[in-house]
Formats: C-alpha cells, sequence, structure tokens
C-alpha cells in the first residue's frame, strides 16, 4: 500500500495501535486522530502516523481533519472508523446523556467521517473499514447501547457498500474479545484472562495486530470484489453454553 493515505480514527492506542501497524508494515502513510495525545507513537521502519487532535463526536472537527490530511497529501484511500468502546454499567444506571454520548462515539462518529471522506474516496477509488463487535449481534449486557451502535454501524456498512458502489468499498471488521492494555482492567487478572479465553474455540484473544491485518487486506486489491461484509475476527466466535453441560461434550 506504498502511496497511499490511510485515516484511523482512535489510532493510538490498543486496537487502533495494531492496525495503525498493519498499515504502516504495509507501506502506507498513516494519520490518526484522538481526543488526547497519545504517551507514544507506533513506529514501523523509522516511520510513525501522524497525529491530530480531534473528537470524532464533532462533524465540524471530523470535517476540518479530513480537508488537511488531504490538503498536506494531495489525496485520501482508506478511512477506517475505529474509535469507539464503552465503559461497564448497567443500563439503567445510564442517563440519557450518557447513553447519547456512547452513541456519538460508536456510531455517529463513523457517519462523520464517512461524510468527510467520501468525495476524497470516490476520487481514489478507496475504501472504507468500519470496527465493529461480537456485541452486535449477541445480547451485551451492562454494554447494552454500545452493542446496539454497533449493529448499527454494520447496517450502515451493508447500506453504504451498495449506495457507493462501483467507486468507494465499504466493509467492517466484527471484533471478538481483543488483548490490549485494558484487558486486565476489563477482565480481571491473568487467571481470569485465561478463563474468559477459554471461551473462545482458538483458546486466545487476538492480538491488536491482527485485527489490522484483516483491515489491511480488506482494502487492499486482494479484496477487489468484498464490499458491504462485515469479517468476524473473533477466533471462532464464543463456545455455545450448552456444551457446558454436555457430558461428552
Amino acid at each position: 500500500m506504498s502511496g497511499q493515505v490511510v485515516l484511523v480514527t482512535g489510532g493510538g492506542r490498543g486496537v487502533g495501535d495494531g492496525i495503525v501497524q498493519a498499515y504502516l508494515e504495509a507501506g502506507a502513510t498513516v494519520e490518526i486522530c484522538g481526543r488526547s495525545t497519545p504517551d507514544s507513537l507506533r513506529e514501523v521502519d523509522g516511520r510513525t502516523p501522524h497525529f491530530s487532535p480531534v473528537d470524532v463526536r464533532e462533524p465540524d472537527q471530523v470535517a476540518s481533519w479530513v480537508e488537511d490530511v488531504v490538503r498536506r497529501h494531495g489525496r485520501l484511500d482508506v478511512a477506517v472508523n475505529n474509535a469507539g468502546g464503552a465503559p461497564f454499567a448497567q443500563f439503567d444506571a445510564g442517563s440519557a446523556r450518557f447513553h447519547a454520548k456512547v452513541n456519538d462515539l460508536n456510531f455517529m462518529s463513523a457517519v462523520y467521517v464517512a461524510l468527510a471522506v467520501r468525495p476524497h474516496l470516490r476520487t481514489s477509488n478507496g475504501s472504507m473499514v468500519n470496527i465493529t463487535s461480537i456485541s452486535a449481534r449477541r445480547p451485551s449486557p451492562g454494554t447494552a447501547v454500545y452493542g446496539a451502535a454497533k449493529a448499527a454501524l454494520e447496517s450502515l456498512t451493508a447500506s453504504l457498500g451498495t449506495e457507493w458502489a462501483p467507486e468507494v468499498r465499504v466493509n467492517a471488521v466484527s471484533c471478538g474479545l481483543v488483548a490490549t492494555p485494558g484487558s486486565t482492567d476489563h477482565y480481571g487478572d491473568a487467571d481470569q484472562v485465561a478463563r474468559v479465553a477459554a471461551t473462545i474455540p482458538r483458546g486466545v484473544f487476538a492480538s491488536p495486530l491482527e485485527v489490522g491485518q484483516v483491515c489491511v487486506f480488506l482494502s487492499s486489491p486482494l479484496a477487489s470484489h468484498i464490499t458491504g461484509a462485515v469479517v468476524n475476527v473473533d477466533g471462532g466466535g464464543e463456545v455455545p453454553a450448552f456444551l457446558q453441560h454436555t457430558p461428552n461434550a
């Protein structure tokens, strides 16, 4: 992907860091954004992404960022909507404002990016990749609006894959459990993380780089006839609960 310019929202840490690494390894020029400057930036062969302070929940900031990137590089080839997440909280404990912010970060931010990048991706015959979650298609207690927002993002992916064809391809990567620095904060100590990993058929969490490599594939010529698709990167999903109670399983 040498010579191509890639945007990654929330690319400074966690899954975003793995996505950035994958695109840098593929030779791309990478631009990232976030609300606060990362403590460090991913480096590959002496190259690092360029960081811009942007709140992706604000459409004017998103539009200005995209225009600045295109002005500096003269082109835009790929946009990855990675920014997202939500603190664990029972639905009734969250205020209307809290739930709106979760939706803004996980769904509306992708809408704002899509609106801003559309004309530039059409010029380059580029692509957009949306990062969704296993929570989009199964119950997500404690992060109910997060799961609903990710389901909306998968629906948007399918719709834009149709609307924007044939000039621009739009796909999504649905993440299962991913090993990030925040994993132990969410799941507990190493023993608890291992117990959670045992519920995944492959027996391990994904690495952020594994997610990033699928993003690179989807935005490369190797995926030229794939659009409107959701690709699962989840190690086989989750072991069905009934198997825990089946004697011969």
